[in-house]
């Protein structure tokens, strides 16, 4: 029989409750060393619990790589860092073998040197600096979760969570990622600028002798415990059809007069989210839902996600360039255009009755 104190032992809500008082904590940990930042604090950590990866965008300054370094600190997590650079190679990241020689037997072996690549929580910093091959390198790394040296799979410990930067300032003489490889990540995070009183804070924690101690909340084991729990979380069929009416309205052309797809996505899109994006606007509900303390997700939740799923899935046309529409904009208009329809989802009928 299960222990009292074990997973199988609790009720949802029990476990649901701990997610949540456990996210609590998380954010308390991470306010000691990072200021403000809420929602973009948020976002990487439903991506950590969805078993999913993030590109935080944002100019130089922001925090991005001490927030990173936080988290893994706050989860007793591996954390490695590489700086991407144009010079870098796809070994430097994954690993490589060398010739070795046995004391024992005299002979000469070969043996692979793990790269940095393997770690819990990895910062891909400037990702858009180094060449698309080097980039490849990293990306299958993060969909396969193990490396091929010599035809031998190195598997990448668990969990495995990637967070790549890039600056949206410069872009002379960097390596845009092709939007296939932008698919891969489920969110994409855009880091502001910080409010008058936080940039006040700032300064003075970082001027003076202010020194961060972090206690560790979560472990290994425990990440891959609510990563399972996110995926049992219940969601209506009305809430998954608004999801999917979300995602293929910004596919194009239009297929006939009855297609009800929004004219202005049309006047502005050159191409359109693919699956993934739904399932991402799912897990992005679920998640949202456990750190919320809720057993099930809501419409609510996806839009709540709609713009971190979808913000690098939408590739705009020059109609957009020129009246300066952003993707974020595009959104927020779907967003508001689109019902929430549960007229026909059976489950909602019988509550309704």
């Amino acid at each position: 029989m299960p222990n009292e104190d074990s997973p199988e032992s609790r009720s949802p809500q029990e476990l649901i409750n701990q997610v949540q008082s456990a996210s609590v904590q998380l954010r308390e940990q991470v306010a000691r060393s990072v200021v403000g930042q809420d929602e973009v604090i948020e976002q990487v950590f439903m991506c950590l619990f969805t078993r999913g990866h993030a590109l935080l965008v944002g100019v130089p300054g922001l925090a991005k790589t001490l927030l990173v370094s936080t988290v893994a600190q706050t989860l007793s997590l591996a954390f490695n860092r590489i700086q991407f650079t144009p010079d870098l190679m796809p070994s430097d990241i994954t690993g490589t073998e060398v010739i070795e020689e046995n004391r024992d037997t005299g002979r000469r072996e070969m043996r692979f040197v793990k790269g940095p690549v393997f770690a819990n929580i990895l910062l891909a910093d400037e990702i858009n600096r180094t060449p698309p091959k080097t980039q490849a390198a990293l990306l299958e790394a993060m969909q396969e979760n193990h490396v091929t040296a010599g035809g031998i799979c190195h598997d990448i410990p668990q969990p495995f969570f990637v967070l790549a930067t890039q600056n949206p300032i410069e872009q002379e003489g960097t390596y845009p990622l092709p939007e296939a490889q932008l698919d891969r990540f489920m969110f994409m995070i855009r880091v502001g600028y910080p409010t008058a009183d936080h940039e006040l804070e700032i300064v003075k924690r970082t001027t003076g002798r202010h020194t961060a101690e972090l206690e560790p909340v979560l472990n290994a084991e425990r990440v891959e415990q609510i990563q399972g729990l996110v995926r049992e979380v219940p969601i209506a069929d009305h809430v998954i059809r608004y999801a999917l009416r979300l995602v293929r309205a910004t596919r194009r052309p239009k297929r006939g007069e009855d297609d009800d797809r929004p004219d202005f996505l049309q006047q502005y899109l050159n191409w359109g989210a693919g699956p993934r994006a739904s399932q991402y606007l799912i897990l992005g509900a679920k998640v949202r839902a456990i750190l919320d303390g809720r057993t099930h997700a809501t419409p609510d939740d996806i839009k709540a996600v709609a713009a971190p799923v979808l913000r690098h899935r939408l590739i705009l046309n020059f109609n957009a360039e020129a009246d300066n529409i952003t993707p974020d904009d595009l959104i927020d208009q779907l967003v508001s255009a689109t019902d929430v329809d549960s007229s026909s989802d059976p489950q909602v009928q019988q509550v309704i009755r």
